[in-house]
């Protein structure tokens, strides 16, 4: 399963890092997590707010970083 995190270092895009990370690594999750920076990349999933958050290429959230619950909701329907 791919990840991408759409942003270019803003607060918020390395906290939603962050938190993705933390529970890769605490529910043993099989994710390759992806960093866009690229504006022309993000704008690309009509994302014109970060962070953005895409799970095998749908896009789940736009500016805002999730709660767990949510994202593991995601993680798991993908």
């Amino acid at each position: 399963m791919v990840v991408k995190i759409l942003g270019t270092g803003c607060t918020k895009c390395k906290a939603l890092e962050k938190k993705i990370e933390e529970l890769k690594s605490k529910h043993a999750l099989e994710i390759d997590i992806q960093r866009v920076s690229d504006l022309n990349d993000i704008m690309a999933y009509g994302v014109m707010m970060t962070p953005g958050l895409v799970i095998n290429e749908k896009l789940k959230s736009v500016g805002k970083v999730p709660k767990d619950e949510q994202i593991l909701t995601w993680l798991q329907e993908a």
